[in-house]
């Protein structure tokens, strides 16, 4: 059974309403967009015969868990940014994960200490850097992004999203609460505009000379190198894979958690370490232009183009600790006044 999101509501009534145990199926809640998975799904019912069983919506889906508790019929749970996979751990609806081939897939820094969610690909929080203002090595961190010296010239979404939510809670993690608020005050001080928009919003906003600097993720910068529109705005901007404590580029991930009463438990750990297997990890790089997690599979040749880099170490279980505070310290600097 596909499920479109369009058909996002019926399907989920319908799964609702399905046997507990249904045979060669699982049954999957998503907040990754249909494009993005379906195609791996489709390899993977290839493969091993199980049905994969999909309702995507974009809000509402860890509440539909709270609500369907023992009884729902969802084995497994999508989505992206660390902080949104641990909410789903700290709302204990998930459960702890043991497979040796996952283990073996996935470093260490994209996966719960408890087995309780995996990171399936990597996204690097990168800087845009106006082609035509800002000079190649002009800017290599983002603590620079706090120098007076761009003042007037930095564009970024929301303080309160949960893409800056974590590079705040990574900063926190490597220099502490002071430290951080200074940061994000140094930041603040340094805007072109009030925070809005969406990533590719920032790079449009360079190439309009609304700002020189901005932060994005490098899949939506490859995305619009390939729109004949969005183009253009990408053109204007070269990316920077910044530094952070001098430890690397700070990455977030895409991840998958098993639920907590999960009916198909066995064909969940399936599509588990199927999609961390070479061939649903490079259908990711090459469709998705994320980073696969396991470290056997290539770049996709437009990631290889935007250059190298490294990841900042710092388990992704870590970050998601100072998430809380982070968003404390967006309030307190009055980042989106």
């Amino acid at each position: 059974m596909k499920i479109t999101h369009a058909a996002a509501a019926a399907a989920l009534a319908i799964l609702s309403s399905a046997p507990a145990m249904a045979a060669e199926e699982v049954n999957v809640y998503s907040y990754r967009q249909p494009f993005l998975i379906q195609p791996m799904f489709d390899a993977f019912e290839r493969q091993t015969g199980i049905e994969v069983n999909v309702v995507f919506a974009k809000a509402g889906l860890v509440e539909r868990l709270k609500n369907e508790g023992r009884n729902s019929p969802a084995d497994l749970i999508f989505t992206v940014d660390i902080g949104r996979l641990s909410d789903v751990k700290q709302a204990g609806l998930t459960q702890s994960v043991t497979s040796e081939i996952l283990t073996a897939k996935i470093p260490a820094q994209y996966r719960d200490p408890d087995g309780q969610w995996f990171g399936l690909t990597t996204r690097a929080r990168l800087i845009y850097a106006s082609k035509d203002r800002v000079a190649p090595g002009e800017i290599t961190s983002y603590e620079d992004l706090a120098d007076p010296k761009w003042a007037g010239r930095i564009c970024t979404r929301s303080g309160n999203h949960a893409y800056q939510i974590s590079l705040l809670a990574a900063y926190i993690a490597h220099y502490g609460e002071e430290k951080a608020e200074q940061w994000l005050r140094g930041v603040k001080a340094n805007l072109a505009r009030k925070p809005q928009g969406n990533d590719r919003a920032q790079i449009k906003a360079i190439s309009e000379g609304v700002c020189d600097l901005s932060l994005g993720y490098n899949y939506y910068y490859a995305l619009m190198l390939a729109d004949e529109e969005q183009s253009v705005w990408a053109n204007a901007a070269n990316v920077v894979f910044p530094t952070l404590g001098g430890k690397g580029t700070h990455v977030n991930i895409s991840g998958i958690a098993m639920t907590k009463n999960a009916p198909n438990r066995d064909n969940a750990v399936k599509l588990m370490e199927f999609l961390a297997d070479d061939l649903a990890q490079q259908m990711y790089a090459e469709q998705n232009n994320e980073y696969p997690v396991n470290t056997n599979v290539p770049w996709s040749g437009i990631l290889k183009s935007l250059g190298t880099f490294e990841a900042d170490t710092m388990p992704l279980s870590t970050i998601a600790e100072y998430r809380a505070v982070a968003a404390k310290i967006v309030n307190k600097v009055g980042y989106d006044q």
